[in-house]
């Protein structure tokens, strides 16, 4: 950041005649020009004109992603790891899926809601996407300045349009330090959806470029994007893994089986699918109560519960296991010993509807399919409960890592992932978990992996035992390694 400040002025001019520059793509475009170089003047001659040493001695920080509270687990974590060392936390993001328990029961968080701004439906696309981020900006910097000024603000990015500025202008304005956490690039998704050389992303590359290295400090998922981050963008960064919390671990049999029961009432795959004499026992799919004494045992002849979990995007290609799901049926038609298979797909976002319309085309006789949204006290069991994973998570950048791989690995589960450019920082082949590369692999692994079950395979012995035995670091032990000693010397 003190690179910045002196010169501030200078790089100013400088970025936007850069900006100038970029939307030089004709006149079809004109119409942006002077809008965009207005706002960014205008951003940028504020945060000049408000620079300012940080305020020492606050013990209050805000947590701020422009998403899904719910569906931002590690925003979250970093919420309670600030509120366990006695940090007052204010936690902003959209209210949509309800978050963990601890974070709304924790006296310490408050969490300050955002409205989540929908592309008007009025003129040109670009028209629509500038309305948004405009509207965006507005309501953010509203929200930022009416809450308590804090020593630092953590953001998640992605989505960095237009947080990272509005971030950034806060901060020089309050007195406070701004701190990125990176998962991810925000160009590179938009990139899935419009095209790389879409001026859209062309614009939100630069953007989060030239925004980015005005921050204080940075943390990143792999080491992979800490060295893009240095290389390209001249950007240091801390690698700060994802980690599974405390709550992430093998479920008992009796939990087992009470959630079992519970999804059997909305899913059908969970259901016994036998009638008992419930005064003697209770039957869920995979597991039995003996009413009399207490005791829970697996089913016999129960099938194998396999689970991936997903956002639903496009960097996830669900036709992969929807293929390999196929071939494993037909394994079983033509006669090989595997047993039937409960495929609970578990998540939310933009492309579920049409997965389950291909989904529901399917015609399986051994392989049932369900796609269960669970509560997030619910999540970690039924990871707890499978027998294997999968993972579809192909990064749009090649440089962040699933973290729904790094919660089944803390519940001991097995997992069978595509392979992608650094997912070998997390996933070691033949060690935790197997890597595929397409469908005819993820079929082949289902078969070697479930023949003879429910007998344990030697590699899922294996793994198993690897993953019980590595001893990985929990979020909590790894967050106050890493990111307590930034916060307590700056």
């Amino acid at each position: 950041m003190a690179g910045w400040r002196l010169p501030l002025l200078l790089q100013v001019t400088a970025l936007s005649c850069v900006l100038l520059a970029s939307l030089s793509w004709g006149s079809s475009w004109a119409w942006l020009r002077f809008p965009l170089l207005l706002a960014f003047t205008a951003l940028s001659t504020l945060g000049f004109s408000c620079i300012a040493a940080p305020r020492k001695g606050l013990r209050r920080v805000c947590v701020l992603v422009l998403g899904d509270l719910g569906r931002s687990p590690r925003m979250t974590y970093h919420a309670l790891s600030l509120a366990r060392w006695g940090y007052a936390v204010n936690l902003l993001g959209f209210r949509g899926t309800k978050p963990h328990k601890d974070i709304l029961s924790n006296e310490r968080i408050k969490i300050v809601p955002i409205s989540e701004v929908n592309l008007w439906k009025v003129g040109p696309r670009m028209f629509q996407y500038f309305s948004k981020v405009v509207v965006q900006a507005v309501q953010l910097f509203t929200v930022l300045m009416k809450i308590d000024a804090s020593s630092h603000l953590l953001l998640q990015n992605p989505p960095g349009l237009p947080s990272i500025a509005i971030s950034w202008l806060v901060c020089r304005i309050r007195r406070s330090q701004l701190i990125i956490d990176w998962h991810n690039y925000g160009y590179t998704i938009m990139g899935l959806t419009h095209g790389e050389h879409h001026p859209i992303v062309l614009i939100a590359e630069w953007y989060e470029k030239v925004f980015g290295q005005l921050s204080d400090f940075n943390f990143c998922v792999t080491n992979a994007m800490k060295d893009d981050l240095q290389e390209n963008w001249n950007i240091k960064a801390i690698t700060l893994y994802d980690k599974p919390n405390a709550f992430f671990k093998e479920t008992s049999l009796k939990d087992q089986h009470r959630l079992f029961l519970k999804l059997s009432e909305e899913y059908p795959p969970f259901k016994s699918g036998i009638d008992s004499d419930e005064r003697e026992t209770q039957k869920s799919a995979f597991t039995e109560l003996d009413t009399k004494t207490g005791r829970v045992k697996h089913r016999a002849g129960r099938p194998a519960l396999l689970i991936s979990s997903t956002s639903w995007t496009e960097d996830e290609d669900f036709s992969i296991l929807l293929k390999a799901l196929e071939d494993y049926e037909q394994f079983i038609r033509d006669g090989a010993k595997l047993p039937p298979l409960v495929c609970a797909i578990t998540g939310k976002g933009p492309l579920k509807d049409h997965y389950i319309h291909l989904i529901q085309q399917l015609q399986f006789q051994y392989v049932q399919i369900c796609t269960p949204w669970l509560e997030a006290e619910d999540y970690p069991v039924l990871l707890g409960s499978a027998d294997l994973g999968v993972c579809l998570h192909k990064s749009s950048s090649g440089l962040d890592l699933p973290m729904k791989v790094v919660d089944m690995f803390g519940c001991c589960l097995p997992v069978c992932a595509i392979n992608f450019k650094c997912l070998h920082e997390l996933v070691k082949h033949e060690k935790n978990g197997l890597v595929f590369a397409d469908s005819n692999e993820l079929s082949a692994q289902l078969k070697m992996i479930f023949t003879g079950f429910p007998s344990s395979s030697s590699k899922m012995i294996k793994f198993r035992k690897n993953l019980r035995e590595a001893k990985q670091l929990r979020w909590e032990e790894s967050w106050d390694q890493t990111v307590l000693p930034l916060l307590r010397n700056n």
